[in-house]
């Protein structure tokens, strides 16, 4: 096993040199071991002297190629010797960075490109150890195959590391969500990092693109499971998406964590056993809108119309908003005035076409939209309809709104809504300020977001609930720790709850509006 994974690292590096044919296995062994020492050492001092890269990081990796050097040296001379090299290495990747012969942005790739070589490769039988000519593939697939094949071995658990995968958009025009979201998971994890892991585990976490298209996303998870050989998933972005990576998580019994959406078929009563949310759901939402809006700004329920995305995430914002008037005034809520845009598009000509050809009075839109098309609407509609109240759900994402609105001009932004499943940011709650304080510690060039900051709270409760399943890891023990968690509190002024019929955690809605300056302020909901 530990011979084969050499051969996967040296694989990555394309570093194995001919060997002659009469070469024995530990001369060929030997060559590979001084390879993996010098190149993987560079890598790891490159890493080292980043301050963007956390260090236990690149110790729990140094660390782990130090331990395969010496259980797979010819000899105990010949172990010391690669050791010695892997440090000499270490020091001379850490002097190219100071020298400025090397960036931190490389440093991170090629550290990310030498952790996923360390990762299992999923292999339906072992393959022989191949000549070095073909040394890459193979040798991969044979490591992956002899660890799977390991007892008690865990899919993206190892001795020193736990890896969770994120299926969400990181390009198109919903790529902000993603990497906000990532950014946020990624600051809790470098956090607890930092101080020591999860009983002795560092937390990684891999990204997969689907551009927020549900026809991506079925590669996106599916790459996760296979390729990157996750442990399970946290964060996933949107509701069409969750369609598909959900009931892939299901089939394949993993755990589908903290997901940025409040769609309703996530939470299922009695729960699905490995869906957990943190957020509120959509309806919950829509329905502290609708009441805010008739019982604070008095208007009628036929007052109100719905701007939605035309898919499912739509559908669940709608059916939020509809319930939400049956309750006000009876009937079914579906002659409420539904318009909308195709997803992944600005295009809302039609929707500001059906709402100017409408006869009864609208006075407030409650959008489920993403920010640049609800950007878009605000723009097409705001001269026609002065007083019109704009609401938006949290998942239009509130900074990107915001900058979008505030380059049209402060008449485009005053007054906007958007409800939240988070505590405000302009906050100075002992969670917020900790979350400040971590972002800008790992990632001092970004600026604080309501997106990211769902991401580290979600990230938060998940860590408590691995910590609390204990040493001996595995995603039964990680559920049953997740339903027996009752009354945590992390400062989000609601205390945090799961059990067998309740899978999530947090009900409380927030709200905020926008004012002439583009900051966001707490409003009260109902």
């Amino acid at each position: 096993m530990r011979f084969r994974f050499i051969l996967v690292v040296a694989g990555l590096f394309l570093l194995a040199p001919p060997i002659g044919a009469g070469a024995g296995p530990d001369g060929e062994r030997g060559n590979i071991l001084r390879g993996l020492a010098s190149q993987a050492g560079r890598v790891l001092g490159a890493a080292s002297a980043c301050p963007s890269i956390v260090q236990p990081r690149v110790k729990a990796l140094a660390d782990k190629i130090a331990e395969v050097i010496k259980n797979s040296a010819p000899g105990q001379d010949e172990s010391n010797t690669f050791v010695e090299l892997l440090n000499q290495s270490i020091a001379n990747g850490a002097r190219s960075i100071a020298a400025k012969q090397n960036n931190c942005t490389a440093a991170e790739r090629q550290l990310a490109d030498l952790e996923s070589a360390s990762a299992p490769i999923p292999q339906s039988s072992p393959l022989p150890i191949p000549p070095s000519s073909s040394l890459v593939m193979s040798a991969a697939q044979a490591a992956g195959a002899e660890a799977n094949a390991l007892p008690g071995l865990v899919r993206g658990v190892t001795s020193s590391e736990i890896l969770f995968g994120l299926a969400a958009p990181f390009t198109g025009p919903a790529k902000e969500l993603g990497q906000q979201m990532r950014l946020g998971i990624e600051t809790a994890f470098h956090s607890a990092n930092d101080d020591g892991g999860v009983n002795g585990r560092m937390l990684r976490l891999v990204s997969a693109d689907d551009g927020y298209e549900p026809a991506r996303t079925a590669e996106a998870v599916k790459q996760l499971y296979e390729k990157n050989q996750v442990f399970g998933f946290i964060g996933n972005v949107g509701t069409p998406t969750a369609m598909v990576s959900a009931p892939f998580a299901l089939e394949h019994r993993m755990l589908f964590f903290g997901a940025f959406t409040g769609a309703g078929f996530l939470r299922r009563n009695p729960p699905d056993r490995y869906i957990f949310n943190y957020r509120a759901s959509y309806a919950e939402e829509t329905d502290a809108v609708v009441q805010y809006l008739v019982n604070r700004r008095r208007l009628a329920p036929d007052q109100i119309a719905v701007f939605a995305q035309q898919d499912s995430f739509g559908d669940a914002g709608f059916a939020g908003v509809a319930k939400a008037m049956r309750a006000l005034r009876g009937g079914d809520g579906s002659d409420t005035l539904r318009i909308g845009y195709p997803r992944n598009t600005a295009d809302v000509d039609a929707a500001v076409a059906q709402l100017k050809a409408n006869k009864k009075p609208i006075k407030a839109i409650v959008m489920v939209a993403t920010y640049r098309a609800a950007a878009r609407f605000i723009e097409k509609t705001r001269d026609t309809y002065p007083g019109l109240i704009y609401s938006n759900v949290s998942f239009v994402g509130s900074t990107s709104l915001r900058d979008e609105l505030m380059l049209l001009g402060p008449k485009y932004a005053t007054g906007v809504i958007v409800t939240q499943a988070v505590p405000p940011l302009d906050g100075y709650s002992a969670l917020v300020l900790q979350y400040k304080a971590a972002l800008a510690q790992y990632f001092g060039s970004e600026a604080p977001d309501y997106v990211s900051l769902e991401g580290y709270i979600a990230a938060q409760v998940l860590i408590e609930a691995l910590r609390r399943a204990g040493p001996q890891l595995d995603t039964e023990k990680t559920v049953d720790a997740l339903e027996n968690m009752s009354g945590l509190d992390i400062g989000v002024g609601v205390k945090v709850s799961f059990s067998r019929s309740e899978h999530q955690a947090v009900h409380k809605v927030w709200g905020t509006q926008l004012d002439e300056a583009g900051k966001y302020l707490s409003i009260e909901l109902p």
